[in-house]
């Protein structure tokens, strides 16, 4: 018994019935590949993204698959040949590919584009997710160490005020030593 096959790569599934060929050619002229009915209203919004600085190419597939994750296979199988941002969109789903832009923006965007009634919608939401501000966690970090310094420089301030103006502490009632030469 053999277990080589477990140490050779093997290729990732995709959707049924796509030819990578044929959606990298429909790219080519407008980077959408997607039923005539729609292509054209993708179209403009992947030419606004284009001109904002997204390069996206959006791709359209009719059917599900069996799993999700076959949309993201086709997107990167596609960013092979097609750099930038790839959204693979189906009824349900959608799967991203980006050389330019994080997997947690990427993630964002397709939770958007995901259940949607149709592709347009789908894109659009996905482009406005990446288009939407994103939380610095520098400067939000930034500032809650300021105030935190702040808090401890204030508290500072005050205990020192205080010890300042407190009386001084009463002295402790003295004993009286006891003679030397008596006993106890």
């Amino acid at each position: 018994m053999s277990f080589a096959h477990t140490f050779l790569p093997v290729a990732a599934d995709l959707p049924p019935d796509v030819d990578v060929d044929a959606i990298v050619a429909g790219l080519a002229s407008d980077h959408v590949y997607a039923p005539d009915d729609v292509e054209s209203e993708i179209a403009t919004l992947v030419a606004e993204a284009r001109d904002d600085g997204i390069q996206l190419s959006v791709v359209v597939i009719p059917e599900n698959g069996r799993h999700d994750s076959l949309l993201r296979n086709l997107a990167t199988e596609v960013a092979s040949h097609e750099h930038g941002t790839v959204l693979v969109v189906s009824p349900d789903w959608a799967g991203t590919y980006s050389d330019t832009i994080n997997r947690v923006k990427l993630e964002a965007g397709e939770d958007h584009a995901k259940y949607t009634a149709s592709p347009v919608i789908a894109t659009r939401n996905f482009i406005d997710e990446l288009e939407a501000p994103a939380v610095s966690w520098t400067a939000a970090t930034s500032v809650l160490l300021a105030g935190t310094v702040l808090a401890v420089a204030g508290l500072y301030a005050v205990k020192a005020r205080r010890a300042k103006s407190a009386p001084p502490p009463a002295e402790p009632p003295s004993r009286d030593p006891v003679p030397s030469g008596s006993s106890r």
